[in-house]
């Protein structure tokens, strides 16, 4: 089972739970037997491009945060290890501020929600509906931050289904271009957990702790992992990691249920054929 987990929030993005401490994070995390983590929060914009409230830190959060990784890593070193990074999103002109995160972080995991459309303006994924010529946007999009030697994680790179109706011509070329990418590049792709999270022990924005029997009923209702999107992956020679995507309470603590759910999703045949990475 993996030890580590790259994929966690705090409350300064405004949508997790805003009474949790970043320390409560990490006592699940040695509660539950993980070797290494690292806080990934919606980073803060140097120019303000996505102005929805409650869905990043602020920009001036920014030295807090990092000062509070870092006398969290003190404090729990020899029980955990403990690394900083940022959540982003890849768009054109914006390389030198992004790389101005990744010089001050341990990890920067790129969780592409957005794209430009032929207007400049910004098409928020699940607020729009992304056309053909936006969808393949967004593969480009990631290949180009891949290009650009920015993220150390694909985060949820088959979100792109969240609003599509059917995995079909489109779709399979978009998951081809990211995994052709990721191959070329070398850069891991994530299985994301939180959509089975969401749609499974998340209900009425309340945790449940029905059994996962009873979870598995609403399985048919989860959009990410993708059963197609990782069959394709399957044929790349790329690597991959779960990621819990934490942003309540209770959430670390089911993670061996998520993996089980996800790979039954996936399936066994295609997960057999992934090449997960261990920690080093």
């Amino acid at each position: 089972m993996q030890v580590f987990n790259y994929h966690s929030h705090t409350y300064r993005c405004g949508h997790a739970d805003l009474d949790m401490k970043d320390e409560e994070y990490i006592k699940e995390y040695i509660k539950m037997g993980f070797k290494r983590m690292a806080f990934t929060d919606h980073c803060p914009e140097k120019n303000e491009i996505d102005k929805r409230d409650d869905m990043r830190m602020k920009y001036e959060q920014r030295k807090e945060y990092l000062e509070s990784i870092q006398i969290l890593k003190e404090k729990y070193s020899g029980q955990i290890e403990i690394q900083s990074g940022y959540e982003v999103e890849y768009l054109p002109g914006e390389e030198e501020n992004l790389k101005e995160l990744k010089a001050e972080t341990d990890k920067i995991v790129l969780g592409q929600h957005f794209v430009y459309d032929d207007n400049q303006q910004l098409k928020i994924h699940g607020k729009h509906d992304f056309s053909d010529k936006e969808l393949l946007r967004y593969a480009e999009y990631i290949e180009q931050a891949m290009k650009s030697e920015i993220p150390d994680i694909i985060a949820h790179p088959d979100i792109y289904m969240f609003k599509r109706k059917e995995f079909g011509k489109i779709e399979t070329k978009v998951a081809h271009l990211i995994c052709k990418a990721a191959e070329k590049y070398q850069v891991p792709l994530e299985i994301n957990l939180n959509n089975i999270f969401a749609k499974t022990y998340y209900k009425n924005r309340r945790l449940n702790h029905e059994p996962i029997e009873e979870q598995r009923k609403n399985l048919g209702k989860v959009v990410y992992p993708c059963k197609e999107f990782w069959e394709i992956a399957s044929g790349y020679h790329i690597n991959v990691v779960y990621g819990i995507d934490v942003h309540h309470r209770g959430q670390i603590e089911l993670f061996k249920e998520f993996v089980e759910l996800a790979d039954e999703i996936i399936g066994k045949d295609t997960i057999d054929k992934l090449n997960f990475i261990d920690l080093k």
